[in-house]
């Protein structure tokens, strides 16, 4: 319990009353007696008023609280979160109110003041952000009741817990679904190439129309109808894809907000929902991590739930990644063909180990190597020359970025395709280069 305010300005009015009638006294100025018999019943009085204040506070019951807190919190959104008071009937009280977060979290609209009637029931909210991935569990709020005079405030902590999950950004996924697909890649900044040609999946029959080739004729049906029928195809509906996600040291650089490692879960996600929605089964495995994961490829949307659940709480080691040993169990447990798609950040020093991977993967499923690029080396790439620590910051980088070249060449040697991307740009362009394999027949 502690003086509010009010109080300690009261108190200072006494000492200031005090102050001043001993210092006439001291300097020989006649004094009322009565001034001296009037403080002293002050003091009393106020001793006796501010006894009472505080023992009614003490008897003042807590109001009931609860917290609304969404299950499922999306990582660098802002969501609103809810609590529910209570008071007693006990009469009219006040309230300030601050909830404690779990870190890793920032809040914004706290402490919050109310005022209670009795028996009213009064809700606040308050803007929560995540700024990590993860299981979060809220354990406590605390109130400051004020004291019926507004003498005294009391600090109570009350239990209250919570508990809620941090997922990648995936808000971008579920507004997806309320515009077609095709815009919503373009809002992206996906550019999906022209279709070389027909799909290879045959679809359905139809009537021949102006534009149709005369391959696509079904002769048997036409002779049948006596009237020219065309096969319709579509893309191939049944691929499957496996995202290897290097969890490794690599992937702690920070980019912006978020590291590569946020990036590059981002950009799978983005590119999960797309492949899922084309009718492709996706799967993820995890490297460079204490345990590895493996979610084998799976279809519809029950599968776009379950990487969610299964990569919300990943975390970013400090590992160097062991690509041989992430491909042996790859062929171990991918035993069907599949696109593999290994996102990394590479290093001149993967040479030999990524290349014997590649080569493993190569012999049983089609491979793509995505390389996150750090956008300060673009920045100093281009920066201009104007000090010898410019010179020098320019030489290291444009080393480095040879370095990167020649890794990327090595690959590429191999019929390995490599796509080199800044984080930003990552999500757009890994599902420009899906589609338009896709489209192509190149899986």
């Amino acid at each position: 319990m502690s003086p509010s305010r009010q109080m300690v300005y009261g108190l200072i009015a006494l000492f200031t009353l005090a102050l001043t009638l001993g210092l006439l006294s001291a300097l020989g100025k006649p004094t009322p007696a009565a001034a001296s018999t009037a403080w002293w019943g002050l003091l009393l009085c106020a001793g006796a008023v501010m006894t009472l204040d505080a023992w009614r506070l003490s008897r003042l019951p807590s109001p009931a609280l609860q917290r609304s807190l969404p299950g499922h919190l999306a990582l660098g959104r802002w969501q609103e979160v809810r609590l529910q008071l209570h008071a007693a009937p006990v009469g009219p009280m006040r309230v300030d109110i601050f909830d404690h977060v779990p870190v890793g979290m920032t809040l914004q609209h706290l402490p919050q003041s109310v005022r209670l009637l009795p028996g009213e029931h009064c809700e606040i909210s308050y803007q929560l952000c995540p700024d990590q991935r993860g299981h979060f569990r809220f354990d406590n709020c605390e109130l400051r009741l004020h004291s019926p005079l507004g003498l005294w405030r009391q600090r109570r902590l009350l239990s209250l817990t919570s508990q809620t999950r941090v997922f990648p950004d995936f808000t971008r996924l579920h507004g997806a679904p309320l515009m077609a697909v095709d815009s919503w890649l373009s809002r992206l900044g996906v550019r999906q190439q022209p279709r070389r040609g027909l799909g290879l999946d045959f679809h359905q029959l139809r009537e021949f129309r102006e534009g149709d080739t005369l391959r696509q004729i079904d002769w048997k049906a036409t002779a049948r109808k006596r009237a020219p029928i065309a096969r319709e195809y579509q893309d191939e509906r049944d691929q499957q894809i496996l995202l290897m996600l290097d969890c490794g040291r690599r992937m702690r650089s920070q980019d912006g907000t978020y590291s590569h490692f946020d990036h590059a879960l981002n950009a799978s996600l983005l590119l999960a929902y797309t492949a899922l929605r084309q009718g492709d089964a996706l799967g993820l495995y995890t490297f460079a991590t204490e345990q590895p994961r493996f979610l084998p490829p799976g279809k519809g949307q029950s599968q776009l739930s379950a990487l969610l659940n299964g990569s919300y709480d990943l975390i970013n080691t400090r590992q160097p990644a062991d690509f041989m040993q992430a491909a042996s169990d790859v062929l171990r447990k991918q035993k069907r063909r599949a696109l593999v798609i290994v996102l990394s950040n590479l290093r001149d020093e993967d040479d030999e180990n990524l290349l014997g991977a590649v080569r493993q993967l190569s012999q049983r499923h089609r491979v793509l190597v995505v390389s996150l690029r750090e956008s300060v080396l673009d920045e100093l790439r281009e920066r201009p020359l104007r000090t010898f620590e410019d010179a020098l910051a320019y030489c290291g980088t444009m080393d480095y970025l040879s370095a990167r070249s020649r890794l990327h060449e090595r690959l590429q040697a191999q019929k390995v395709p490599v796509l080199d991307a800044r984080p930003q740009e990552l999500g757009p362009a890994l599902i420009s280069r899906y589609l338009a394999w896709k489209k192509a027949g190149s899986f």
